[in-house]
């Protein structure tokens, strides 16, 4: 189910995001949940696609931390493209990261262009899984992985009252989709060796926190810089949140699966 997009990632949402998940982070987990996605996987020296790079965060915590050889960004927002640039330079990793705006649609890459492809909860973004994966699987080299976390629905069903209140209310075109949508999209592909993590549980604790957190040492601040008006809508976002996430109708998850070698 796709709900339609009301709210962009401009300065405000950004602000608030960063204050509540570290600079750098759109989505829950840091520099320790990255290194549970790329786990096992091989970066040095490799050529790297981040879908959804946001403000680069994690773009320049990988090529500090391992060394790819270059990490492509991209992302539909140019602002968010802009801010990513130049951080990027004010860090001195302009030679490893590039990132570039892109339209919806297939990935502007030749065939068989990178060796990973990586993502942090923006594949939300696309509804389309299949078409999705597919361009994600021409992209790779033989024998290239894609690793990647989304946020995910338990099932394919009509959503609850409570979930399209929530996604209503977030208001950032999400097309969710259950684990298996994904495991049959990337099967169809042709990716073998699929694995997935559920972390449900992970996050549920943390949702709370951060909803507590929001409403509580980061309003005073958050409110003087963004409006009362919009701290108050983010806080009904993030109290619903946590309700779809207690429930497990909302499932964020980590996956991840191999292009096979000739």
């Amino acid at each position: 189910m796709t709900i339609e997009q009301t709210q962009e990632y401009d300065e405000a949402l950004v602000t608030l995001l960063e204050a509540v998940w570290g600079e750098g982070y759109l989505s829950p987990g840091g520099p320790d949940e990255i290194r549970t996605i790329v786990e096992g996987v091989a970066l040095g020296g490799k050529s790297v696609l981040d879908i959804g790079c946001g403000t680069g965060g994690i773009t320049r915590f990988l090529a500090d931390t391992y060394r790819p050889a270059h990490i492509v960004g991209i992302d539909i927002d140019a602002g968010l493209i802009r801010r990513a640039n130049e951080r990027a330079s004010a860090a001195g990793l302009a030679g490893i990261l590039s990132y570039q705006t892109v339209t919806p649609g297939p990935l502007p890459f030749a065939d068989g262009s990178f060796d990973v492809v990586f993502s942090k909860d923006a594949m939300v973004h696309i509804p389309d899984k299949e078409a999705l994966f597919a361009d994600i699987h021409r992209v790779l080299r033989p024998g290239g992985v894609v690793a990647a976390s989304d946020w995910m629905s338990s099932t394919e069903a009509p959503f609850s009252p409570e979930m399209i209140y929530y996604l209503e209310r977030e208001g950032l075109g999400f097309g969710i989709g259950s684990p298996p949508r994904y495991q049959a999209a990337m099967a169809k592909a042709g990716f073998r060796d699929i694995r997935f993590i559920d972390r449900n549980a992970w996050y549920q604790p943390r949702a709370r926190r951060e909803y507590e957190t929001l409403k509580g040492p980061l309003y005073d601040g958050l409110a003087a810089r963004l409006g009362r008006d919009f701290v108050e809508h983010e806080i009904e976002v993030w109290r619903s949140l946590a309700v779809v996430v207690d429930s497990g109708e909302l499932r964020p998850g980590l996956f991840w699966a191999e292009k096979p070698a000739p």
